[in-house]
């Protein structure tokens, strides 16, 4: 529509430049052209100077209206990801809770602390789409839709339409004054003159002060445009910063569960065989055969021994047995696998038979602490 608007009024100053030509032309005489009875340097700068403020604050309009538009798009595709986010965390969080996994539950531990985490992101971006909504797209939204601008605008079109008549009363006047020249002493010519000249003198004054009008009113939407633009845009910058931030340190804590779970499972020692230490025997192989172990690495039935570990070991289940450096074990019975059975500070359970070193002699106190 503004492509229309300028087209048709370029077409009108070229009409009007022609009429004016040609009255220059053949009109002669003392009564000056066109451009001394429409417009005068101070109105051609008014008229100049609204001109650029209608094309800055359409442009501003614009870039309003594309910053609108980017930002909806954006609150649709992070809505869609928070849904994604938030059903992932869900499902991390429910694996963490009802794993039975008989190995262990680091897995456990760290699918619930990455849930968590997940949930807190989720939480964060759901904020910053509200910010963007509420800060940005709406404000921006109502000065692109508000009457300031329109208003303003309306006022521009008026002074164009005024001017555009006030040229054509111009063209009315010069041809009055080409009739009175050429019959002269007619006095109706001569009054049909001054009432096209008065009229024309009216419309330059209404013209002037609308224009001022026009021009102070689309300097101040221009200004306000400017202003409120920035200052979306540094609200819009400054809450992907805080969402960016926090999301930061969200990913930092769970980093630092997960590294320092991870060093602690790397830091544990390992039984002194050649193979893994396979899980604890099965209820079947704890009825079978065992005993102590002789020289020859072969099986007694029923002897008990005491043990002093050499190693610690941290349980992982309710039938495993926590060690440390120094303790004594009442071992009871030995598995193939490399597994032990035993009793210490009492409690009871399985451990790593590498774990710990057979004692033939061992002081009474220390032998008091194994029950």
């Amino acid at each position: 529509m503004d492509t229309i608007r300028k087209q048709a009024s370029k077409l009108r100053e070229q009409v009007a430049k022609q009429q004016q030509a040609v009255f220059k032309q053949f009109g002669g005489g003392g009564y000056g052209g066109l451009d001394n009875m429409v417009t005068d340097e101070r109105e051609l700068h008014q008229h100049q100077k609204l001109e650029k403020l209608y094309i800055s604050t359409r442009a501003g309009k614009h870039f309003q209206r594309d910053i609108v538009r980017g930002v909806e798009g954006y609150i649709v595709t992070g809505s869609k990801q928070v849904e994604i986010g938030t059903k992932l965390s869900d499902d991390s969080r429910k694996y963490g809770v009802e794993n039975t996994c008989t190995s262990g539950n680091t897995l456990s531990k760290a699918a619930v602390s990455f849930g968590r985490a997940r949930s807190q992101m989720e939480k964060e971006r759901g904020n910053l789409l509200k910010a963007l909504g509420t800060q940005v797209a709406e404000p921006l939204r109502a000065m692109v839709m508000g009457a300031p601008l329109e208003d303003a605008r309306h006022l521009a079109q008026r002074y164009d339409r005024m001017r555009q008549e006030a040229e054509a009363q111009a063209i009315e006047v010069s041809r009055r004054q080409m009739k009175v020249r050429e019959t002269p002493g007619n006095s109706d010519s001569m009054l049909k003159l001054e009432a096209a000249e008065s009229k024309l003198q009216e419309m330059k004054s209404n013209m002037a002060v609308l224009g001022k009008e026009a021009t102070v009113a689309m300097a101040s939407v221009e200004a306000q445009q400017q202003r409120l633009t920035l200052q979306r845009l540094i609200a819009m910058v400054e809450s992907e910063r805080t969402y960016h931030q926090r999301i930061l340190q969200v990913l930092d804590q769970l980093e630092g569960e997960m590294v320092s779970e991870r060093q602690r499972i790397e830091a544990s020692p390992s039984p002194v065989t050649d193979n893994p230490v396979p899980p604890p025997p099965s209820y079947e192989e704890i009825n079978g055969a065992f005993g102590s172990v002789k020289n020859d690495g072969s099986v007694d039935a029923m002897g008990y021994f005491l043990g002093e570990v050499i190693q610690s070991f941290q349980a992982e289940s309710e039938v495993e047995l926590n060690l440390s450096v120094g303790d004594f074990v009442v071992v009871r019975k030995v598995a193939d696998n490399g597994w032990a059975e035993g009793e210490s500070k009492g409690r009871a359970g399985w451990f790593p038979y590498g774990y710990i070193e057979k004692r033939d002699r061992v002081l009474a106190s220390k032998i008091a602490e194994v029950f």
